[in-house]
């Protein structure tokens, strides 16, 4: 590379012990034979070694969020004070380019190649999905992605699509003012999809006040429960510092960058230490249970029977955690159905809730009314419902998990949980329409005039014939009285009706919605509970397999080693055997010790 060497996100000299650990218990692994926990170990060695950590920066529009992704990638990566807004990517690259994803009819997409000094003009393509920047950066060169998340969070899905794929959030807001109640709900949301979340306080150098904001800020973070940093930084003054060291550090940028590198990443760090500790305890566990069947067996054969009969006893044990009848299948079983149940009755909750709510407020005004305002909260609300009904939904199996990772044998800890992330709910609600527009909305001129004078035309005949008997001509003050009166009671009558029809048909606008919600999501949500159902039954099904087919490993190596007849050989295989383990006995301590 030319410009930056790129170094990976998680610390070399903190991950290369880890990383020679895992490669040293490979290939005992692929010496005893096991190909499955082999297998194990390279996905735990490329989690430790994945130098991707995406970080997300949300925040309300006018907000600063571009500049201060730019700011962060030392380019002019995402447009500021621009009418255009779609989702922003950078990562690194030895040479800066920009690459537009347009979407295609039929679900297709392309990648569309542009300038990266001026890729404005291709942005303003209706149908841009995102787009993508590479950038010599040395932030981007330790690994972090940088997305600049589009519109405000409650009001964009796309957002909400990010914040779930990321490691890391910075939500951005100016320093003219405290958070509010409906900021501090957001970030209680935030945190839902994503722990990991860094306030930022922008445009400290327009405010003088911002020290009492930020103080305020943090009251108001503890009294929520949030125990967030808040960073005061000014972004534009980053930009414009250029070479000046003093004014750059006045900006606050380079130690929020520094509070990334430190907070960021250590908890990337310590997510990855954590499952490849729990990878190798578990490993060396199994090799472990082979090698010292074998070796006992060669240090007294005598002892064979009494071995193989514990080493059968233990296969048995193995054989049941395998059956559908085992404690661990009864509970993963039971809490699917309990999980589907309750996710299902959550949504439907939801909806009817907003149902509810929507009906209300078609009933206390005229919905042709702001009617288009309507449908885009109500499609808001909708995508907010939806995505805490998935955020749920993603914590239930997490407990699901723990609760299964119980009913197996020995120390808890030391069993690998599955990889569970919170998959992208911003496409479920794609194939949903908008609510539909009223078609009693709009009405002529023509039709109020006539229901005018139809009303006035009765009341003027019905007095005016009544006032005859009185030798009065037929229109008089009266009969016209009475004419103006019915006039205008016909004409407040007929809106009155057409108010309840256009409530009526706003209600079912608004029913019919929630069918389609319900359908297309309902659906999207089984179809994602029985993945996750596969997902946790496969992977403690392969861990049950796991433990007989080290049973299995321990009981050849006891025959095999019961046949060596020569004291040559089995001392020469006695001193391998002892080596092996003496490192496996190691690295086990290694683990334990971390």
């Amino acid at each position: 590379m030319t410009a930056v060497e790129a170094t990976g996100a998680k610390h070399p000299d903190a991950m290369a012990p880890l990383l020679a650990q895992l490669d040293e218990l490979r290939d005992l692994t692929r010496a005893a034979g096991r190909a499955d926990l082999a297998a194990r170990l390279a996905m735990s060695r490329s989690r430790v070694a994945d130098p991707r950590v995406r970080l997300v920066v949300v925040g309300e529009p006018k907000n600063g969020m571009s500049t201060l992704v730019n700011g962060l990638v030392g380019s002019a990566v995402s447009a500021t004070g621009s009418p255009v807004s779609v989702p922003v990517i950078a990562e690194y690259g030895p040479q800066s380019t920009a690459t537009l994803v347009r979407s295609l009819p039929g679900g297709r997409t392309e990648r569309q190649p542009v300038d990266p000094l001026n890729p404005a003009p291709a942005l303003r393509s209706s149908n841009v999905i995102r787009a993508e920047f590479t950038e010599p950066s040395p932030l981007l060169a330790e690994g972090f992605v940088v997305m600049d998340a589009p519109g405000a969070p409650a009001d964009a899905p796309t957002t909400w699509s990010l914040i779930a794929a990321a490691d890391a959030v910075l939500y951005v807001c100016d320093a003219s003012s405290p958070y509010t109640p409906d900021q501090i709900a957001l970030l209680q949301r935030i945190r839902q999809v994503c722990p990991t979340v860094v306030c930022v306080l922008n445009k400290i150098d327009r405010h003088a006040g911002w020290t009492d904001v930020q103080q305020r800020n943090r009251e108001l973070l503890d009294d929520a429960g949030l125990g967030f940093a808040v960073a005061p930084v000014s972004a534009d003054l980053h930009l414009r510092a250029g070479n000046d060291q003093r004014r750059d550090i006045e900006s606050g940028v380079p130690q929020l960058i520094d509070h990334l590198r430190g907070y960021v990443l250590a908890r990337a760090d310590a997510v990855a230490r954590e499952a490849a500790l729990r990878d190798i305890r578990t490993i060396t566990d199994h090799l472990g249970l082979t090698l010292r069947s074998e070796a006992e067996t060669l240090r007294d054969p005598r002892r064979y029977n009494a071995i193989t009969d514990q080493l059968r006893r233990a296969r048995s044990e193995a054989d049941e955690l395998r059956q559908r009848t085992a404690n661990w299948q009864v509970t993963l079983a039971d809490g699917c159905s309990e999980l589907m149940a309750d996710i299902e009755h959550d949504l439907r909750h939801r909806l009817r809730s907003l149902v509810r709510d929507a009906e209300t407020e078609i009933g206390n005004r005229d919905p042709s009314r702001n009617w288009n305002d309507f449908g885009a909260d109500l499609d808001s609300k909708i995508c907010e419902a939806v995505e805490e009904n998935f955020v749920v939904a993603h914590y239930r199996a997490v407990e699901l998990a723990e609760q299964v990772t119980a009913k197996f044998p020995g120390d808890t800890r030391d069993v690998p949980l599955p990889d569970l992330r919170l998959e992208d709910p911003g496409d479920v609600l794609e194939p949903v329409a908008s609510l539909e527009p009223l078609g009693t909305a709009k009405i002529g001129v023509l039709q109020p005039f006539l229901n005018v004078m139809r009303g006035s035309y009765g009341g003027l005949l019905m007095v005016g014939v009544m006032t005859s008997l009185l030798h009065m001509p037929l229109v008089n003050w009266y009969s016209g009285t009475a004419a103006a009166l019915l006039g205008v009671s016909a004409l407040w009558e007929d809106r009155k009706l057409r108010r309840e029809r256009r409530q009526a048909e706003a209600k079912n606008a608004v029913a019919r919605l929630m069918d389609d919600v319900i359908f297309q999501v309902g659906k999207e949500s089984r179809h994602r509970l029985r993945a996750t159902q596969r997902l946790l039954r496969d992977h403690f099904t392969d861990l049950a397999e796991q433990t007989l087919r080290s049973v299995d490993e321990s009981l050849r190596a006891a025959e095999e080693a019961a046949a060596v007849n020569s004291p040559e050989s089995r001392d020469r295989r006695l001193t391998d055997i002892e080596r092996s383990l003496m490192r496996l006995r190691e690295i086990r301590e290694t683990a334990d010790e971390s």
